[in-house]
């Protein structure tokens, strides 16, 4: 099994933190992204969908694992499942720096994880100490007025699927 980290990374303006609206664990986020089958190289047509609230027993080992896939083309089955407390919030600083922030961990079989896609859920904390929570990345940013005026921004939304050992 291959595990792979989501990370993260935005052009921040007038943010302290980024991250979903319960914490990088939150049980009810829900992780949008495509998969990429790992015999034969075909790639779901569809996002799917995982969160750490779902988790199904494990068909071939001990435990339980978020999600279980047959591939549609070669007929192999996958999974994906989740493993919390390796995820941290975007910070305005890594945003500076132009560095990726670890969001979730994902240990694969059968499958990679390819094109993460940014949806509903999130929270971001300004910089006066106002949170908004419940915020819609899926247009790719983001732009509101904070309770002092400041216009707190998000853009520039990237992500990517790094290989960890």
């Amino acid at each position: 099994m291959v595990k792979f980290m989501l990370k993260i990374a935005a052009d921040l303006e007038n943010l302290t933190n980024l991250q979903p609206q319960g914490g990088c664990d939150d049980p009810y986020f829900s992780y949008l992204f495509k998969l990429k089958c790992g015999n034969c190289g075909e790639m779901s047509r569809k996002e799917i969908c995982v969160s750490l609230d779902y988790a199904v027993r494990h068909p071939w080992a001990k435990g339980t694992t978020n999600l279980i896939r047959k591939c549609k083309l070669c007929e192999r089955y996958g999974t994906v499942t989740m493993i919390s407390g390796q995820g941290k919030p975007l910070t305005l600083e890594e945003s500076e720096a132009w560095k990726y922030a670890p969001l979730m961990l994902f240990e694969c079989s059968g499958y990679e994880p390819v094109d993460y896609v940014f949806g509903n859920g999130w929270k971001v904390d300004i910089q006066d100490g106002t949170e908004f929570e419940g915020v819609d990345l899926s247009r790719g940013n983001l732009a509101k007025y904070g309770e002092e005026g400041e216009c707190p921004m998000i853009y520039n939304l990237r992500s990517t699927f790094d290989v960890v050992w």
